[in-house]
């Protein structure tokens, strides 16, 4: 059962929706298996250019199907308006959504903004999509599963449920809070919006187990990268989800999912949103940022840019148990006059780089030499620069981990085969 698992090895943004995109050509499945509308993926092909955010990038497939895993949080306007988005190109959509999935509702949005909005400068960098506070009702045992929507009575019992639960502590801590839709108003306007793809819910582990039994190509899609795990990552700067291919099985409907290839993501330099550490944090970033157009794709804010960070990269691609690397954006590094890699941190605590954030860490950087070509043509690893090729064969050393794929660009055919 050849089945690939494509996971960050960073603090997310690492172009894992291109090379999704890439191996969804092969795939029968394209599931996407943890978190939901709070970061995003850029897909560039035929159709155009689009940014996802809960579809799964091997969307574009037309002999892919789509899966949203039970390990999502979905929010449900919102994934109305991306299919729409994703139909109005020509895409014939092919769902299967997890009626095990949680639903991240409006509630969830507004007690995740003024959690923020409470915590001032301590404030995590949440998206205030609602995330964390739709994991956390799941966790309390107040969530609401997607499965209910096919049974109105028992939606609304459960809303009623989780509102005589929230609301008096929102109230409390939060003064400013007015939100007053009932449960039979918040029953009625899920029912609405769920509409389009409402006939898509189902017990996604069936048709899985069942391309698993005909030796089809399954492909397994996370967001974010390992910085931001829940468990392993940056805490408390994570997201509210596991994002690590340990994960994938449990998130998507097959608990005991062996995957035969575990792709970790990675971009030739280091970039990441939100609140945390960014040890290699270039001193002038505004040119390089617009150049590599570095900006979220959920939120557009500017994204912190460094130099590649070969230790935090490296805990990422052992705690993905990484199979293979692929290299992303190395187009952005041409004619970078300062160009290097940290290999190691300097200070207190660096027995311990899993949090950087608890310790002064200072970089140690190995200078690389550069290279002025155009690379964006290359579609062979020999016809890069021997510059170039030398980063990508340092950078493989230090990981210890093969780089099999190079992107050059954003194009589907941009993409070197190692």
């Amino acid at each position: 059962m050849p089945s690939i698992v494509v996971v960050g090895a960073n603090w997310g943004d690492e172009g894992k929706g291109r090379i999704v995109d890439y191996l969804a050509a092969d795939a029968a499945a394209s599931v996407r298996f943890q978190g939901g509308n709070n970061a995003g993926h850029t897909v560039v092909n035929d159709f155009g250019t689009f940014k996802l955010h809960q579809l799964p990038s091997g969307i574009f497939n037309p002999n892919c199907v789509a899966v949203l895993g039970p390990g999502m949080v979905i929010s449900p306007e919102k994934l109305s308006i991306e299919i729409a988005e994703v139909e109005a190109a020509g895409i014939e959509v092919k769902l299967c959504i997890s009626d095990r999935a949680t639903l991240c509702l409006p509630i969830h949005a507004l007690e995740d903004t003024l959690e923020e909005q409470r915590l001032g400068d301590l404030a995590y960098g949440s998206t205030r999509q609602g995330i964390a506070p739709a994991y956390g009702d799941r966790v309390m045992k107040k969530g609401i599963l997607v499965g209910w929507l096919q049974q109105p009575e028992v939606l609304k019992e459960r809303i009623q449920f989780m509102l005589d639960w929230k609301l008096p502590q929102l109230k409390a801590l939060y003064p400013s809070c007015d939100f007053s839709q009932s449960a039979e108003e918040m029953t009625q306007w899920l029912l609405d919006v769920t509409a389009p793809w409402r006939p898509f819910i189902c017990n996604v582990t069936e048709p899985l187990k069942a391309l698993q039994k005909q030796d089809a190509n399954l492909l397994f899609e996370a967001q974010l990268g390992a910085g931001r795990d829940l468990i392993y990552g940056e805490y408390p700067y994570t997201t509210s989800s596991n994002v690590t291919a340990a994960f994938a099985g449990l998130g998507s409907g097959l608990p005991a999912l062996r995957p035969e290839r575990v792709i970790a993501v990675a971009k030739a330099f280091s970039s990441s949103v939100g609140t945390g550490t960014l040890v290699t944090a270039m001193e002038e970033q505004d040119a390089f940022r617009e150049n590599a157009n570095e900006f979220g794709a959920t939120t557009g804010r500017p994204r912190d840019m460094g130099y590649f960070d070969a230790v935090a990269t490296r805990n990422g691609v052992e705690l993905q148990a990484a199979t293979e690397i692929a290299l992303t954006k190395i187009d952005c590094l041409t004619g970078m006059k300062d160009l290097k890699i940290c290999v190691a941190y300097d200070g207190e605590h660096t027995e311990n780089p899993i949090w950087p954030q608890t310790a002064a860490l200072s970089p140690v950087y190995e200078h690389m030499e550069s290279w002025s070509e155009d690379i964006t043509g290359c579609r062979t690893f020999e016809s890069l620069p021997k510059a170039a090729q030398h980063y990508v064969e340092r950078i493989e050393a230090l990981m210890g981990v093969r780089v099999s794929m190079v992107s050059v660009g954003p194009e589907r055919d941009q993409m070197i085969i190692r």
